[in-house]
C-alpha cells in the first residue's frame, strides 16, 4: 500500500522562527535527510544562538521543513551562514527548501548582512544544482570537513543593494 502523496493538494505553506517545542521534529526530519545528522543539543544551541535565523516550514501544521542559519560579523563584513537545511522526504521538490532560503535570505539582508555563504558535500550534487538555481556560487573546497573526511564545497551568494 502507498503512503498519501503531500502533493495531492496545493502546499497551505507557513514559515516562522523555530521556537523550543519545534526540535523534536526537527531533529527527526534531520535523522531521515543526513548520514550524520545534528543532534538535539546542536538545533537547541543554534536557537539559543541564532533563534532570529533558524526557521520552520508547515503545511496545515505538519513540519515540511526547516532551515537554521547564523550571522557573522568579521569586524570588516556582516554575512550570513546557512548551516543546515532539511525537507521533510513527502515535502521534497515542491518549493519547501526554496522558500526557506528566501525566507532566511530575508532575515540576513535585514541584519545587515552583505552576502551569505554555506558547505555542501562535493558528492552532493543534488544540493549543489539547488543552491546554483538560487544564486549560489561555488567559492572554493575544504579538505576534510565533514566526519567522514569528505570535502566541502564553500557556496556564497552576494546581495547587491
Amino acid at each position: 500500500m502507498r503512503e498519501p502523496s503531500v502533493t495531492m493538494m496545493p502546499l497551505q505553506l507557513t514559515i516562522h522562527r523555530a521556537q523550543p517545542v519545534d526540535i523534536p521534529q526537527v531533529v527527526a526530519v534531520e535523522k531521515v535527510a543526513f548520514v550524520d545528522p545534528w543532534d538535539e543539543r546542536t538545533f537547541r544551541e543554534s536557537l539559543a544562538y541564532y533563534p532570529e535565523t533558524f526557521f520552520v516550514a508547515r503545511n496545515n501544521g505538519d513540519l515540511a521543513g526547516f532551515v537554521a542559519g547564523g550571522i557573522e560579523d568579521t569586524g570588516e563584513e556582516v554575512y550570513g551562514h546557512i548551516m543546515n537545511l532539511a525537507v521533510t522526504p513527502g515535502y521534497r521538490r515542491q518549493g519547501v527548501g526554496q522558500h526557506l532560503i528566501r525566507r532566511l535570505e530575508q532575515e540576513y539582508a535585514v541584519l545587515g548582512a552583505g552576502a551569505v555563504q554555506l558547505e555542501v558535500r562535493v558528492t552532493n550534487t543534488g544540493a549543489q544544482a539547488f543552491y546554483r538555481r538560487l544564486g549560489y556560487r561555488a567559492v572554493f573546497q575544504i579538505a576534510g570537513y565533514y566526519a567522514n573526511e569528505e570535502d566541502a564545497l564553500v557556496m556564497m551568494k552576494w546581495f547587491r543593494f
